[in-house]
């Protein structure tokens, strides 16, 4: 089975969904950002999710990104990746 690929960003994209990732002194947590780019006209601003659960915060995206036919890219400063998830990658250059 081939295993999804996302890419790693260091800032949230104009046109994705970011999904980031952060560990803080008490929890690890991520949230999802939807650019307004992609509401089709149905978001006023660019939509950030409250603090969410690392599995959780990932499978909100995934199912927003597939609603939505968009692309996720991930900030993930902290490592908090897991690989069954798929691969995470940087472009070369």
């Amino acid at each position: 089975m081939i295993k999804n690929r996302f890419e790693e960003v260091d800032e949230p994209q104009p046109d994705a969904i970011t999904l980031a990732f952060r560990k803080d002194d008490e929890r690890s947590y991520g949230t999802v950002t939807c650019p307004v780019a992609l509401g089709a006209g149905r978001l006023a601003k660019d939509m950030t999710s409250d603090k969410l659960p690392v599995i959780d915060a990932f499978r909100s995206a995934v199912r927003m990104a597939n609603e939505m036919k968009a692309a996720i890219v991930v900030m993930d400063p902290d490592r908090l990746w897991q690989a069954e998830w798929g691969q995470l990658y940087r472009p070369e250059g």
